[in-house]
């Protein structure tokens, strides 16, 4: 992509109104622009990383054996009723009333509609198990949304929902999507640790939240230093040996964790403490029967009685990720991408578009790059060079290739790593050679 082609709003200054690192760099970088309070629009380079991020958690949750549907955003008020949570969830809720003077909800989370379709379908333990997600828009009408899209009323939440016989088969599926999500956090870049935590108006017996560490983390965290070394061992696992998960699970669930609001120093020994700060990006419940048992959610079993189905729910934030990923990969220039979300590939920078033989060299590169299979954002632009250097810093792609026209003269080109800015001159096909390894 051309930048004299592409829509990129960048801003020199922080916004006033940006009070945390990922929204002063997520407005300054183009990526959203607020369109009330709480709610964004997600321009092109902010969109492009909302779907690769989705993308990769899609990836992890199809490699578990979960399978993708899609709901809508607006639900019937008497699924909330049947199940007891339309009065109890409060002022979050945002009610709404259609033409014919029913009641709607955009939903907040998907529970009750989940179980509605698994139980006009499934009768039999023999259809059993079924875990089922999507990838939806939510809403939450909270009180004081800030902080961008760490914070705000509408977001972009995975949601998956587990269905199982027995309570040993529901605990089986919760320690799968405790593996699929360590694995999915891994893919970008991330260390997370898993908490033990409140279920919260979602119910359940077993919650655990997943924290990733970032320096400018909304909340302090302990955590035994065993956990970076153990959570490698993740990658190794298969999905089909359930005795192993479950030995993964308990092993790495007894390792000492928690917020700075239940820290018990006691519990853990000085020495063997992690002391961090962190972001809660997802979050994991089993709540057996609650919804099923309210919803009349049952199946035959094996003996031919009818009985409740147990159920455990599992939501990744995705649209958070985003400014999670920001603020746990940035530095004073701007936002460093890991690889595997970054928007681009590689920035190609043009010192000087009117000089003919640079632009023919950065031309040439461009398409070569792209036949390659290279993602890349080709700064083109008739402006200052001290300019586009702050730009491509700003955006955070992880290469930087810069020509000019000295360097296009003897057929090379300068290489820049944006996360440890170290550069390298190299002919233009070896530029070529590196990118495509």
């Amino acid at each position: 992509m051309r930048m004299s082609h592409y829509f990129l709003p960048t801003l020199k200054e922080n916004p006033k109104e940006a009070e945390i690192v990922s929204h002063r760099l997520m407005l300054r970088a183009g990526m959203i622009k607020q369109t009330s309070a709480g709610i964004y629009a997600w321009l092109p380079l902010g969109h492009k990383v909302l779907k690769k991020i989705e993308q990769i958690v899609r990836e992890e949750q199809d490699k578990a054996g979960a399978q993708e549907l899609l709901m809508p955003t607006l639900q019937s008020a008497d699924l909330w009723r049947e199940s007891g949570r339309y009065d109890d969830y409060g002022e979050e809720m945002l009610r709404i009333k259609d033409r014919g003077d029913r009641d709607l909800l955009y939903g907040p989370t998907n529970e009750e509609m989940i179980t509605d379709i698994f139980r006009s379908s499934v009768r039999s333990y023999k259809d059993l198990p079924k875990n089922l997600y999507h990838i939806q828009w939510k809403f939450r009408d909270e009180i004081r949304p800030r902080f961008g899209v760490m914070r705000g009323r509408e977001f972009l939440m995975k949601d998956a929902y587990s269905f199982d016989l027995t309570a040993d088969d529901a605990r089986h599926a919760y320690q799968r999507m405790f593996l699929a999500y360590l694995r999915t956090f891994r893919r970008m870049g991330l260390r997370a640790i898993p908490m033990r935590a409140d279920t919260g108006p979602i119910g359940g017996k077993l919650s655990h939240e997943f924290i990733i560490l970032a320096e400018t983390g909304e909340s302090e965290v302990y955590a035994h230093k065993d956990w970076m070394e153990k959570d490698t061992t993740a990658g190794g696992l298969s999905y089909d040996d359930k005795e192993k998960i479950g030995e993964f699970f308990e092993e790495m669930t007894s390792l000492y964790a928690a917020t700075d609001e239940m820290h018990d120093a006691s519990a853990c020994p000085e020495g063997d403490l992690i002391k961090a700060r962190g972001i809660e990006v997802g979050h994991i419940f089993y709540f057996g029967t609650k919804y099923s048992e309210a919803m009349n959610a049952t199946v035959q079993n094996k003996e031919g009685e009818i009985v409740p189905v147990e159920m455990g729910s599992y939501g990744i934030g995705v649209s958070r990720l985003v400014g999670g990923i920001i603020e746990a990969n940035h530095d004073d220039n701007g936002i460093v991408w890991p690889e595997s979300v970054s928007p681009f590939d590689i920035g190609l920078i043009n010192l000087k578009p009117r000089d003919e033989a640079c632009s023919k060299a950065c031309d040439d590169l461009y398409e070569k790059l792209k036949e390659q299979g290279k993602d890349v954002l080709y700064d083109d632009r008739d402006t200052q060079a001290g300019g586009k250097f702050a730009d491509m810093d700003l955006i955070g792609l992880p290469w930087q290739v810069v020509i000019g026209p000295r360097s296009a003269e003897k057929g090379m080109a300068e290489l820049k790593n944006r996360k440890t800015g170290e550069k390298q001159e190299l002919s233009l096909e070896s530029v070529v050679e590196r990118m495509a390894a």
